[in-house]
């Protein structure tokens, strides 16, 4: 497989001979609004422009796959741009709804036993933050990858670390996480994705996976850089295991 970093949370996954996107927010730099209450309030989002033009990022993607319908996870212009004829999965029903209302006519919500093109897709729980926030925050969902020509891959989302990231790790033993890092949060509530302590959860939970910590430093309300958590990792020894892409940066696996 090959997963690489495109901005933010998105992602092409090649895998198995298919091309998937995940979570395609693919706005010029400075086009929306500042997300309320929160950092940075004079920074538009996307706060960085796109590696590479919108043509390379969508040529050849088989399928795309939306975690949850936040701006940052699905914009604008990834609905104007993608083909309405692509498969697209989403986590539930209301949000299949939401994504036909836009156009696209192969709208599928993932399940526990997604197949799609011989690979088995597995739709994994996710937490937008802790306690009250959750209100706010809505629903997720991750996804793990199965193929037996290829290692199992859990692209966590738009979650924090909580006993059922655990459980899915447990089930499902990936050899390769993704996980949404930048511990991002409005100016109450605490955090809505992964912190450096939740990812080192991860790590522990999983030590002999390699995780790559996406979502960072694109859109205003981040409170993690890259260098503190590359710096983190160093202390903990464990920077080898825990890769931190610059947008555009690729690994194969």
């Amino acid at each position: 497989m090959n997963i690489k970093q495109i901005r933010n949370a998105t992602l092409v996954v090649e895998y198995a001979g298919k091309k998937f996107l995940i979570d395609p927010m693919l706005a010029e730099k400075s086009t929306y609004p500042p997300f309320p209450n929160s950092l940075r309030q004079d920074q538009f989002n996307p706060l960085v422009s796109l590696p590479t033009s919108i043509e390379n990022i969508i040529h050849d993607i088989d399928a795309v796959i939306v975690t949850h319908l936040h701006l940052d996870h699905f914009d604008d212009v990834a609905k104007e741009v993608l083909p309405k004829g692509i498969k697209m999965f989403v986590q539930n029903e209301e949000d299949a709804t939401e994504v036909r209302n836009a156009g696209f006519q192969n709208v599928e919500a993932l399940q526990e036993d997604t197949v799609f093109e011989g690979i088995q897709l597995i739709k994994t729980k996710g937490e937008h933050g802790r306690g009250e926030i959750l209100k706010l925050a809505g629903l997720v969902c991750g996804v793990v990858f199965k193929h037996s020509k290829e290692k199992t891959l859990y692209v966590a989302g738009d979650t924090v670390w909580y006993d059922a990231v655990q459980e899915v790790i447990d089930t499902n033993k990936p050899e390769i996480i993704a996980v949404n890092g930048g511990n991002n949060q409005f100016l109450e509530g605490g955090s809505l994705i992964m912190g450096k302590e939740d990812i080192y959860e991860v790590y522990k939970s999983a030590p002999n996976a390699q995780i790559i910590v996406s979502h960072m430093e694109a859109v205003n309300h981040w409170t993690l850089s890259k260098n503190e958590l590359k710096s983190f990792l160093d202390e903990k020894g464990i920077s080898s295991t825990v890769l931190v892409p610059d947008d555009g940066e690729s690994y194969t696996f």
